[in-house]
């Protein structure tokens, strides 16, 4: 009978899908067919769409009503087909919503075992949710989504183990190990791990109590694991204030810029980055000192490390007085010598351009040789980002130094460079090119007259 049921409805989905899509038609060919339609006509589009994706769903629904589906695919609570499995303390696997729910109504207990958690952090299970993808992929099934985004969650029983981790970086050298390994898988997989630190002010100091200002890296593999649990952290948003603020990780962090494992360094700059999303924080970070050991870090040209400095002194120079501070620290010699190297020429010609707003900068970028190597690049490159830098440059260093035209008319009568880019270059390498090239014949057509 229950069978006889799922048949019967099918062909009302169907027909009131036919339906639909004879009324979206007419919507579309409105949208397309006149000039000046009314956004009502869009807000109706959209709304049948919605109602079209909804009883797709529900047909996929009862197609799965009326097919077997293999026991463990099905979550023991709800019996039905997982959309987002995730695995217990116990190692069972639930749909999140449902053991989601049980966890939130006070439960410490494994449904199906009733064994007590010794923790309620819930883990995705990829290997579960892949198998029931390609199970329903074969059948024509529409996979089940997840009801529920409980990312943010955060469970008392969860404050309790944060709580003992944090209690153990006072304890002996062993536990701190062990908790800061744990800290930091836990924060790297965790939002809601991550997100338990934004509700207590004293949770970061007490993480960073085994780190002794000045003497950071004195157990390595522990210094790693807690820099990379503040880069962790550093990702959820509240974190970010409140970590920038505490007066003990800016001065860590540049620390671990400077010593420690390559990760270690590596990560501390990452920190670093993810926290100057903040303008509040570019300033604060500015002023601790942590440009001259970004720029150092980016000289030394470690693969794993280079990235992750020129990110953070890209966002760090987005603000006016630490452009002054990282000319000061001898930017401009270190990126223009990377990208005459061939080496992160995309991220590094993005900093020497907005360097160039800094007198100073520019003076250097005309006696180091820059024109030579930004003309090669505006010829030889493919991408358009890169020549728009180029000729931006080019162009500020052209306006204060006379001396430059030379070298830039040679390669202008030789290739035809500029003349190329203000033909086919971004409306912004256009605009910057064209302005050098008339500069270029006003002064050969002074020189011409005289």
């Amino acid at each position: 009978m229950a069978k006889s049921g799922v048949l019967e409805t099918i062909p009302c989905t169907v027909t009131k899908a036919t339906e639909l899509k004879k009324e979206l038609e007419k919507l579309v060919k409105a949208i397309l067919d006149e000039e000046d339609y009314r956004v009502e006509v869009t807000d109706e589009a959209m709304r049948v769409l919605s109602v079209l994706k909804e009883l797709k769903f529900k047909k996929s629904l009862k197609m799965v009503d009326d097919t077997v589906v293999p026991e463990e695919f099905k979550c023991p609570i709800s019996r039905e087909i997982m959309g987002d499995p995730v695995v217990l303390a116990t190692g069972q696997t639930y749909d999140l919503p449902f053991i989601q729910r049980w966890l939130n109504e006070g439960h410490r207990t494994c449904p199906q075992t009733q064994q007590v958690l010794s923790h309620t952090i819930l883990t995705p299970n990829h290997l579960v949710r892949e198998m029931i993808s390609q199970w329903c992929k074969e059948r024509g099934i529409e996979l089940p989504r997840p009801e529920k985004d409980v990312d943010e969650v955060r469970t008392d029983a969860d404050r309790g183990h944060l709580k003992s981790l944090l209690e153990k970086m006072s304890s002996s050298l062993s536990d701190q190990k062990e908790a800061a390994k744990e800290l930091r898988l836990l924060t790297k997989r965790m939002p809601s791990f991550r997100a338990l630190f934004s509700d207590s002010t004293d949770a970061i100091p007490k993480l960073l109590n085994p780190l002794s200002p000045g003497r950071a890296n004195t157990h390595p593999d522990l210094q790693e694991d807690l820099i990379t649990t503040v880069l962790n952290l550093s990702i959820h948003d509240n974190n970010k204030r409140l970590a920038a603020e505490n007066p003990l990780v800016i001065p860590l962090l540049v620390e671990s810029v400077k010593s420690g494992t390559i990760e270690t360094r590596s990560n501390a700059a990452a920190a670093i980055f993810s926290l100057s999303a903040l303008d509040s924080n570019k300033l604060i970070i500015g002023k601790s000192g942590a440009l001259k050991p970004l720029i150092d870090l980016l000289e030394e040209g470690h693969p794993l490390a280079m990235k992750d400095a020129a990110s953070a002194i890209f966002n760090l120079c987005l603000v006016l007085e630490n452009k002054g501070r990282a000319v000061r620290e001898g930017a401009v010699r270190v990126i223009l010598k990377k990208i005459m190297d061939c080496i992160f020429v995309d991220e590094l010609l993005a900093i020497l351009a907005m360097l160039a707003s800094h007198q100073k900068a520019v003076e250097e970028m005309g006696e180091l040789g820059a024109v030579h190597c930004l003309l090669g690049i505006i010829r030889e490159s493919s991408s358009e980002r890169n020549k728009e830098n180029c000729v931006a440059i080019l162009h500020t260093i052209c306006l204060n130094d006379y001396s430059k035209w030379r070298d830039i008319r040679e390669e202008e009568n030789a290739n035809g460079t500029l003349s190329r880019l203000a033909e086919s270059g971004t409306s912004r390498a256009k605009r910057k090119a064209n302005s050098i090239l008339e500069r270029l014949n006003r002064a050969a057509s002074l020189t011409h007259t005289a």
